[in-house]
C-alpha cells in the first residue's frame, strides 16, 4: 500500500474498515479507498461510495455515493450495478427511478447476483414500476434458489405451495415434488425455516 499500488491500498483500506488485523479505523479506510480509487479499479470505488452512502469515516454524502457506484459499474462490477440499482429504487442521492433501477439489477443478476435476482423478483410480485406477473417473479425467485439462496428457495417453495404460480410443463405430483425439494433445500440451509 506504502508503494501506491491500488490493490494494496485497497485491500488495506478493508482491514480498516472491518477491524481485521488492525484496530477498526473508518476514515483510515476512506483515506486509503480514496488513493485506490483515483487509479481506477472498480472494487475500491465500490468501497468508497459504500462509505459515502453509509456515511462512515467520512460525511454521508449520497451524491458522492452514486458518482463512485456508477465509476464502478461503468466497468461492469455487479456489485456496484446492484447497489446503484438499490440508489435509484430509493431515491438515494438521485431521483427515484424503478425503471432504471430494474435495468440495473437485471446487470447484476446477469452476473449472478442472486440479490438482484430477488430485488426484480420482488418488482414482479408486487407489480411496482412492472407489470406484475407471479410467473416472472417465480423466474427471478427460482435463478436466485438454484444460487442456494434460502430465502428464495422458500418464497419460491410458497408460491407453488400457494398455487400462485404452476410449472406449466409439469403434472402436479412433480409439481408437489418441486416445492418438497424446495423446502427441504430450504430448511437444510437455515434451520428456522424448519421449525415454521
Amino acid at each position: 500500500a506504502a508503494q501506491g499500488l491500488a490493490q494494496a491500498q485497497n485491500n488495506l483500506g478493508r482491514m480498516f474498515e472491518n477491524g481485521r488485523g488492525v484496530a477498526q479505523d473508518k476514515a483510515e479506510a476512506v483515506r486509503l479507498f480514496r488513493l485506490a480509487a483515483a487509479q481506477g479499479p472498480a472494487d475500491a470505488q465500490y468501497n468508497l461510495g459504500f462509505m459515502f452512502e453509509d456515511g462512515q469515516g467520512v460525511a454521508q454524502d449520497r451524491a458522492e455515493a452514486v458518482r463512485l457506484y456508477r465509476l464502478a459499474a461503468a466497468q461492469g462490477l455487479a456489485q456496484a450495478h446492484f447497489y446503484l440499482g438499490y440508489m435509484f429504487e430509493n431515491g438515494r442521492g438521485v431521483a427515484q427511478d424503478r425503471a432504471e433501477a430494474i435495468r440495473l439489477y437485471r446487470l447484476a443478476a446477469a452476473q449472478g447476483d442472486a440479490d438482484a435476482q430477488i430485488n426484480i423478483a420482488e418488482f414482479y410480485a408486487s407489480g411496482r414500476g412492472v407489470t406484475r406477473s407471479p410467473e416472472e417473479a417465480a423466474k427471478w425467485y427460482g435463478q436466485a434458489a438454484a444460487q442456494g439462496n434460502a430465502n428464495a428457495q422458500n418464497i419460491l417453495a410458497r408460491m407453488y405451495g400457494m398455487g400462485m404460480v404452476w410449472r406449466k410443463t409439469s403434472a402436479l405430483s412433480q409439481q408437489l415434488e418441486a416445492i418438497a425439494a424446495l423446502v427441504r433445500e430450504a430448511a437444510a440451509a437455515h434451520p428456522a425455516f424448519a421449525a415454521r
